[in-house]
């Protein structure tokens, strides 16, 4: 057996220290050279770095006077209100994914034949290369799905006869290519993690079918007898379409863009970028969500006594409960305040699938928590914005509803916003000038050299 490169020896533990503190900036260093942490100024309000056609957020109002002032949030797909798209789509009782990725890839809504010839194509590039499951999936299963899928992203760079070529036609066509793929990489690599590292019981691979649609190929190709009801596909479809995009300023986004700028080719960028949504304070804020209600579940004797509630939820924010974090996860934004669009859309729908699986006293729990934790955090914390429950709050408990494993659900945003990641990679590239490289001010004092007889 190798060596365990994993073990943190004394060394280690003792240079660590030494890492700490070379690299300890002061906070108040940061107020000094007004740094805006985080490209966030100190009241919030992301620093403008660039602009977009994509997608846009709005949580503030301003008057006649400059003055500014909290509403009711809006996101806007290519300048079409979300509400309206998903509206539009549920009316029509029809699939809306493949739909925002052609309005977030092409700037328009398509039409009818237009619509059915790109389904066509994304389909007729939901076929991996011969052998790559074998080679690359099953022989080097991972505990953690996101790596999988960078890793899977990165070798189908090899496979690929013209990776580096960044003209629009060739990303396009890599960016069609790993949408359509993005399923069959996290539901592939989940199914060999289950068996191999999980102890499974079962090995199976299900061929994506070219007539269902993305959310129906996930369930298909996740379950072994491929059965899922058409409420589960469409709330499925649901949480891709609200998930495709967000901004160009999340950090995933801006990492496609900031590494796009550099000329690197399809398959660094995108998995960057799945290295920036893996993170817990991004992609992985659903699965802390989970924990946490199953954390208050437990704790909770009676899941409609206000008074409880709040009581519990005043100890999570003053870290006695949970993780001792003092985070209430999935209640407030970075950008909105008043609420979030994307999980007033997703509420409306979680009930139905609530009645559905039985799990009705459930809901009635996260809708008690959602109502009474703005006032609990208020009497805590000085309140700079409103907070309202963001999609992350529901998206875990619909997962859940859906048996989907939870080392899928991270995974499960890749595969919606990778639309998102194409069209601001794509606009990042036809509006290619300079690299993206902001400035940052050294504060470490001159020191002297001295040789190594006198140190």
């Amino acid at each position: 057996m190798g060596k365990d490169y994993s073990a943190i020896t004394p060394k280690i533990l003792e240079l660590s220290e030494l890492c700490k503190q070379a690299s300890s900036i002061s906070p108040e260093m940061f107020t000094e050279h007004k740094v805006f942490r985080g490209l966030r100024d100190l009241n919030g309000n992301g620093v403008l770095t660039g602009l977009t056609d994509v997608s846009e957020i709005q949580s503030f109002k301003f008057d006649e006077h400059g003055n500014k002032t909290p509403c009711d949030g809006m996101l806007l797909y290519r300048g079409i209100n979300i509400r309206d798209l998903v509206g539009g789509f549920i009316a029509d009782n029809r699939f809306g994914f493949e739909e925002t990725t052609y309005l977030l890839l092409f700037g328009k809504l398509p039409n009818a034949q237009e619509l059915a010839d790109f389904t066509q194509l994304l389909a007729s590039y939901r076929t991996l290369p011969n052998s790559f499951v074998r080679d690359v999936i099953m022989k080097a299963p991972s505990n953690d799905m996101m790596n999988t899928l960078a890793r899977s992203v990165l070798t189908l760079y090899a496979y690929d006869t013209n990776p580096n070529d960044t003209s629009i036609p060739n990303v396009l066509r890599q960016c069609i290519l790993l949408i359509a793929l993005f399923p069959l990489l996290s539901v592939y690599g989940y199914q060999a993690y289950d068996y191999y590292l999980n102890n499974g019981t079962s090995f199976f691979i299900h061929e994506p079918r070219p007539d269902l649609s993305a959310a129906e190929n996930i369930l298909h190709m996740l379950r072994i007898n491929s059965n899922y009801t058409e409420l589960e596909a469409k709330i499925l479809d649901l949480a891709l379409v609200l998930h495709a995009e967000h901004g160009g300023g999340n950090n995933s986004t801006f990492t496609t863009r900031v590494v796009s700028s550099s000329g690197t080719d399809t398959y660094s960028a995108i998995a960057a970028a799945l290295g920036s949504l893996k993170g817990p304070k991004h992609g992985g804020a659903n699965i802390k969500v989970v924990h946490m209600m199953d954390d208050i579940k437990t704790n909770v004797k009676d899941w409609n006594d206000d008074d409880e509630i709040s009581a519990y939820l005043s100890k999570i924010l003053n870290k006695e409960a949970f993780d001792n974090s003092g985070l209430i996860y999935g209640m407030g934004h970075a950008v909105y305040s008043l609420s979030d669009p994307r999980a007033d859309i997703f509420r409306m729908f979680v009930k139905q699938l609530c009645t559905e699986k039985g799990r009705s006293e459930e809901y009635a729990l996260y809708s008690n928590i959602e109502r009474l934790a703005p006032s609990v955090i208020e009497k805590v914390r000085k309140m700079y914005k409103g907070v309202s429950a963001n999609i992350d709050f529901y998206s875990g408990f619909v997962y859940s509803m859906l048996e989907l494993p939870i080392e899928l659900y991270t995974p499960i945003f890749a595969i919606s916003r990778i639309s998102g990641w194409s069209a601001h990679r794509l606009e990042e590239l036809i509006n290619a000038s300079k690299i993206i490289r902001p400035a940052y001010k050294c504060v470490q004092p001159r020191n002297e050299y001295k040789s190594l007889r006198d140190r």
